[in-house]
């Protein structure tokens, strides 16, 4: 096994203002270092009306896993976001 994380994927979720960006962003930068492990580890950053999550890893099987769980983890946040807007 390498000792590097070889392998990343950067996904961006743009909002549609900067308000909602940086409820998501507060929501799960909350879980930055907690759900990481030996083969794969993640950052959350924004900027201004983007989110990005950064999954890095080890091999491919575990940076799947880390974008579908990271992916989740947005889609949660937007949801739970979303009856504030109305």
């Amino acid at each position: 096994m390498s000792d590097a994380f070889d392998h990343r994927a950067v996904l961006r979720f743009p909002y549609p203002d900067e308000r909602r960006a940086r409820v998501v962003h507060e929501a799960i930068g909350v879980e930055v270092g907690g759900i990481d492990d030996d083969r794969s580890t993640a950052a959350v950053d924004r900027a201004g009306d983007t989110v990005e999550v950064t999954v890095r890893a080890r091999d491919l099987v575990a940076l799947r896993a880390g974008v579908n769980t990271w992916t989740r983890l947005v889609e949660t946040a937007e949801a739970v976001a979303a009856p504030a807007d109305r």
